[in-house]
């Protein structure tokens, strides 16, 4: 089977699965990871998963891909779930597992329902005095559990065939109810017996639709309506949570009835269509795409809908929006100013009904156009001369088109990649909330496997890359065909424009030449240094043209201080969070 081949070589003898006819819990996990939408399933192999990774092979709709590292399967798992809705990993047990905490908790702040698997230790040893490989020396096998229980939404450990259904179904529905990760450990000696329970192809999942509770939507319309209609400058600033409640269409039908100017959180970039009419930009203090913090600040009224209001969106907590202005829509409350809060309100029921309710009022967004002068030109380049940061990303807001996806990195990459202007259905994604460095390599090796229609355009800064790096050998294995930017500025220039030192500064890698031993010749990779606008533009040509279908890596030298303009003025804000003094006591 073709999928075998992704998993990597074992010396331990692969188990004997079962017939198709078989019930067994490994199967039936299988089946249920199908049925949920999950094609393709990101793991490293250990002693206690294998009979577990044997079963997930033999269903023909699943693709196990084997990676390098548990928390680049975890990442993975993260930038697939973006994609696809949902996303699966599958580990070893404590090892493995605390591996892929970091990963699993990005996915949890993100709310992204991605279903943790763990091999765990033989049903026989649970309740034994015996201490084990893989753990940290004690009888006690909790330890891993109890990393999990703070950072997924429900916890299922299978050491017994009699209640395995249950809890598997248990806590896939919840990861599904609840947009949040699971964690299930399977004793290593259960997926392949039989059992009553599995005897049949499973009973299709059904999830009940949330509904809102009638009488609280409408009098959360009432008031909301009531309180815009009296405003002469309202906007709409769209969140991150804008994806968990599945509200992006009821959105833009809110927009367009309201004739309200449309703004984003720098979190919600990609959640609301910038080729809309009423959009104006990115919203984030003073930090915010130009003419869009004015328009917003100074309304009389803002509609943030699933905000996320933490010290990185809110520039160290210096954003001018007044509360009693305030509709804060959250996936299932409506708060309006000071009050009143409704809850059991659905956001998508909520702006549905809202629209049909304001009256129309295009002031602001005729404030903005009026006001608003186009960006300008980055100063054109000499021969020779080298390449600057901003010269860079003209160049890839020339590549975007409906058929390209945009994935971020923590760093100066968040601030050059908010001020893309993003074509209709042009892909976008990145961790603000959790901000983990590295875990673009993992997204977009997730990503870009749920994703095959798009070519992923990955900007990772050199210091994020040297965290993540071995995973570009299975985007290689996977056929991918990203094109990634590893933007070599030598160092950590995010950190270093919040508090400099010695440890901002890394060894110099040769880039290049690392992407080239991992190819090794195998598979479809092509690699580019270019220090110029005309190396650029030549790398470019060239993985649009001939290196179309290969994975690409352009190696892009920059100066060490060549930085955008809001990192400068963002980084400053943060530092004076992040220094202020103990209040008095």
């Amino acid at each position: 089977m073709e999928a075998a081949s992704n998993i990597g070589s074992s010396s331990v003898q692969a188990t004997v699965v079962p017939s198709a006819s078989s019930g067994t819990l490994g199967r039936h996990l299988a089946r249920r990871l199908v049925e949920i939408g999950v094609k393709d399933v990101f793991s490293v192999p250990g002693d206690f998963n294998l009979t577990l990774l044997d079963h997930l092979i033999a269903e023909p709709k699943l693709n196990l891909i084997g990676c390098c590292n548990e928390l680049n399967a975890g990442y993975a798992a993260d930038g697939y779930a973006r994609a696809k809705g949902v996303g699966a990993c599958v580990v070893t047990f404590t090892v493995g597992g605390l591996s892929v905490l970091n990963a699993i908790a990005g996915a949890y702040s993100e709310n992204l329902p991605v279903i943790c698997i763990v091999g765990g230790p033989n049903s026989n040893d649970y309740g034994t005095n015996r201490i084990l490989h893989h753990t940290i020396g004690l009888p006690d096998f909790s330890q891993e559990l109890r990393c999990f229980q703070t950072i997924t939404c429900s916890q299922a450990v299978v050491n017994n065939l009699d209640d395995a259904h249950e809890l598997i179904d248990t806590a896939i529905s919840t990861a599904l109810k609840e947009s949040k990760p699971v964690y299930i450990s399977i004793s290593c000696n259960l997926p392949g017996i039989p059992h009553p329970t599995f005897a049949r192809d499973p009973v299709p999942f059904y999830l009940a639709p949330k509904v809102s509770n009638q009488l609280g939507l409408e009098a959360a319309v009432e008031a909301t309506a009531a309180f815009l209609n009296k405003a002469v400058k309202p906007v709409i600033v769209g969140g991150p949570k804008l994806r968990v409640a599945k509200a992006q269409q009821a959105f833009i039908e809110f927009a367009e009835a309201s004739g309200y100017p449309v703004a984003v959180m720098p979190s919600g970039k990609g959640l609301v269509p910038e080729h809309h009419p009423h959009f104006i930009g990115t919203y984030w203090g003073a930090v915010s795409t130009p003419f869009c913090g004015e328009i917003v600040e100074s309304a009389d009224a803002y509609v943030f809908v699933g905000p996320i209001f933490n010290d990185y969106s809110s520039v160290g907590y210096s954003l001018l929006i007044k509360k009693d202005k305030l509709v804060n829509v959250q996936p299932q409350r409506v708060t309006i100013g000071n009050g009143p809060s409704f809850g059991w309100v659905f956001m998508a029921d909520f702006l549905t009904a809202l629209s049909k309710k304001l009256k129309k009022n295009s002031t602001a967004l005729e404030n903005y156009r009026r006001i608003f002068v186009p960006r300008g030109i980055p100063l054109r380049q000499e021969k020779d001369e080298p390449l600057r940061v901003n010269i860079l990303f003209k160049h890839i807001q020339d590549m975007l088109t409906e058929n390209s996806a945009v994935i971020a990195e923590t760093g100066d990459s968040w601030f050059n990649c908010q001020n893309l202007h993003l074509p209709e259905n042009c892909g976008y994604e990145f961790q603000m909330q959790y901000g983990s460095i590295g875990w673009s390599v993992g997204a977009t090796l997730g990503y870009a496997q749920a994703v095959k229609d798009k070519r992923v355009i990955a900007c990772i800064g050199d210091g994020s890359f040297q965290v993540t790096a071995q995973d570009i050998s299975t985007m290689i294995r996977c056929g991918q065909k990203s094109i990634i930017f590893l933007i070599n500025n030598i160092g950590y220039t995010i950190e270093v424009e919040i508090h400099d030192g010695p440890y901002n500064v890394i060894k110099n890698w040769n880039y290049t030449a690392l992407v080239d031993a991992i190819h090794n010749k195998e598979g479809k990779c092509w690699t580019a240094k270019v220090r110029t606008e005309d190396d650029l533009t030549e790398a470019i040509a060239t993985a649009a043209g001939p290196q179309k279908d290969s994975l690409c890596f352009i190696e892009v030298i920059v100066h060490k201080d060549d930085t955008s303009k809001e990192l400068l003025e963002w980084g400053s804000r943060v530092a004076a969070a992040n220094s202020r003094p103990p209040n008095p006591q």
